[in-house]
């Protein structure tokens, strides 16, 4: 009798060097209560869709507080892939391809930015609900600035101009235009491996569109208070989310 091969599992990654520039040792810096890290491993932990939750780290003590968290760390992410100039997605493919390895089958890949804390299981649950024939679904906010009305770039001249359009348009007529905001990306398998060698935009990709609040990226030290501020001001929709 031929034993039936494994189900195709929904995985999250969660991708977090240990070297930051703009603010030392963010990943795990005490917010709201747990380092920063935990919010984004418990939130994916709490997901019915997600069947492991997968660290790549190159730093011992963030890979000690994942674990302690719930996450799986299966090995210290190597040093090439650890510079301030590596690539994200080459470090997804990387660790998908250490777990295929180790004889997991893989579907979906839903990575998660550390530096995104105020999403919910909700929002990662709806994401993957989104556009299940898209080849990624990423999550972006609608932006405060609109190339249509008010985003100007300079020309050869050194004057500027509008980027899109006559400059005819209102504010509320205006075409909505969204950014990125990196907390969520939903990844189809072989989408994320052809997209690790010809870059994001070489696949199909949907959106999933969060409120500004929940959007919240840290960098700086401004944007970890701000991200503060925002999760004490929503902690009722976030307990609840």
């Amino acid at each position: 009798m031929t034993a039936l091969a494994a189900p195709a599992l929904t995985i999250a990654t969660v991708c977090a060097r240990g070297g930051s520039k703009g603010l030392p040792g963010k990943n795990i810096r005490p917010f709201a209560g747990k380092p920063l890290i935990v919010h984004t491993i418990e939130q994916a932990l709490a997901a019915p869709s997600i069947r492991g939750v997968y660290v790549s780290t190159d730093d011992d003590e963030i890979a000690a507080v994942a674990r302690a968290a719930g996450a799986q760390v299966p090995f210290t992410r190597p040093a090439e892939l650890a510079s301030d100039t590596a690539g994200k997605l080459p470090v997804i493919e990387h660790l998908v391809r250490f777990l295929e390895l180790q004889g997991n089958a893989i579907a979906c890949i839903v990575d998660l930015q550390p530096t995104s804390p105020l999403r919910t299981p909700a929002d990662i649950e709806a994401a993957l609900r989104e556009r299940p024939d898209a080849e990624l679904v990423t999550s972006v906010a609608e932006a405060g600035d609109n190339p249509y009305f008010n985003m100007v770039e300079r020309g050869a001249d050194g004057l500027v101009r509008l980027c899109l359009g006559d400059g005819s348009l209102r504010r509320q007529d205006a075409p909505p235009v969204y950014a990125l905001n990196g907390s969520i990306y939903v990844w189809q398998r072989a989408a994320l491996a052809r997209a690790a060698k010809q870059g994001l935009w070489s696949v199909r990709v949907a959106p999933f569109v969060m409120p500004r609040w929940k959007s919240a990226d840290i960098d700086l030290l401004e944007d970890f208070e701000y991200a503060e501020w925002l999760h004490a001001r929503h902690r009722e929709e976030l307990a609840h989310g």
